[in-house]
């Protein structure tokens, strides 16, 4: 192997991350500083520093990140309502703020490598990777899953196990987990098979939300007000939108919002099971869809749903340092600049259910749209229809040779 004198990893303190450290100290002899980041996965982080120095690690960084990550990253793709294949992008978007604040203290800790619990299977290697390299081009990569013997996550918890590393998982909860503010996923065991009902009742296994079936009978209602696209207060109290969502969290659990069971199409070929909890991303991002629907014209919203989707690739390929994000980026704050408002909805067992939406920039006309008297003109359609038919027509009198 190459020779490593300080590498910095990024460090979660879960299975992967937590066998990474003495891994790299037994085949690179390298001084290891591990960088946790705070994205409001919570209690998550409790006891990490300890555990980090007692694994071999130099010192630990707990970088809090959070109003960063929904501010810069997380509001922006919500604005450009990018889904992927229904998937609110909660691991996708978190990775690029991380690895950007890796890379920014490798180059201050003068590291010569960085280094991640990713697998070779999945995305976020690249999400990664390609953010590092967008930073620190110069800095070697290294990615033990692409390099240890270890084939599976059991043989991490017996190589965990043989250096009394503690883990807060065992063998029967070992699903891979990824938490921040925004979400929980789920992937592994018996969910590798789609066959297989997720276990929701199972105690444990939902964090952010409950089933359906647990929700109270009876409904809860939320405001959110919106100003150029961008949630400002909740319940009429403004408050900074980490909140809001902190806020969404705590009443979207409680209803059952925001459980998302899918096979998605992983950027390196296969597909993949996961289930996910965005009890709160699930309410923002309908919410804003019900302003947009008032505030937005026909010609843009379409063309904005249109790039949605490649707004939504790009984020879940790893490739938001990219001049092409940027640009969609820029064409999404130019399609918001109306979008202000509030939305009412209604929680109810699982279902987000609109309640009322009101906007100064609405141009939803009530006169106009009534099937009361109002100053419309019906008969000026006959004249449109004419016109906007007279391609129809003509093909029509073409093909019965009647055209003249």
């Amino acid at each position: 192997m190459d020779q490593v004198k300080k590498c910095v990893l990024a460090y979660s303190g879960g299975l992967d991350t937590s066998i990474i450290i003495p891994w790299l100290k037994e085949n690179y002899g390298c001084e290891v500083i591990a960088v946790a980041a705070d994205v409001g996965q919570g209690s998550e982080l409790d006891g990490l520093e300890e555990k980090a120095l007692k694994t071999g690690a130099s010192k630990l960084y707990v970088e809090d990140i959070t109003d960063e990550f929904i501010d810069e990253y997380v509001i922006p793709t919500m604005k450009a309502g990018a889904k992927y294949e229904g998937y609110l992008l909660g691991t996708s978007f978190a990775r690029p703020v991380i690895a950007k604040r890796i890379a920014e203290i490798a180059l201050k800790e003068g590291a010569d490598a960085v280094a991640h619990g990713c697998t070779g299977k999945g995305n976020d290697q690249v999400r990664f990777e390609l953010t590092i390299k967008a930073f620190a081009p110069h800095i070697k990569i290294i990615a033990p899953w692409r390099m240890w013997d270890i084939k599976s996550r059991e043989e991490e918890i017996e190589y965990a196990e043989k250096r009394n590393i503690p883990l807060k998982i065992n063998r029967e909860t070992n699903y891979s987990k990824d938490k921040n503010l925004w979400h929980l996923s789920h992937e592994g065991l018996d969910l590798e098979d789609p066959g297989n009902e997720p276990k929701y009742a199972k105690p444990g296994f939902l964090e952010m939300c409950i089933s359906p079936e647990q929700a109270p009978d009876s409904p809860s209602y939320v405001e959110i007000d919106f100003n150029k696209g961008i949630p400002t207060a909740l319940n009429g109290k403004q408050i900074k939108t980490s909140d809001i969502i902190r806020n969404l969290n705590e009443i979207g659990g409680k209803n059952g919002i925001g459980l998302l069971d899918i096979v998605e199409s992983r950027l390196v070929g296969m597909k993949s099971r996961g289930v996910y909890e965005t009890p709160g991303g699930t309410i923002l991002y309908h919410a804003h869809e019900v302003l947009e629907s008032i505030t937005l014209d026909r010609n843009t919203a379409h063309i904005k749903s249109m790039l949605s989707i490649r707004f939504a690739e790009l984020v879940y390929d790893g490739l938001w340092f990219t001049t092409l994000r940027e640009s969609l980026s820029a064409f999404v704050d130019k399609t918001q600049e109306k979008v202000t408002g509030k939305v009412r909805l209604k929680l109810y067992k699982g279902n987000v259910i609109n309640a009322g939406v009101w906007s100064d920039y609405s141009l939803y006309s009530m006169n106009m749209a009534t099937f009361s008297e109002s100053d419309y003109n019906q008969s000026d359609a006959e004249g449109f229809i004419n016109l906007f038919g007279l391609p129809v027509k003509v093909s029509a009198l073409r093909d019965k040779g009647l055209l003249n």
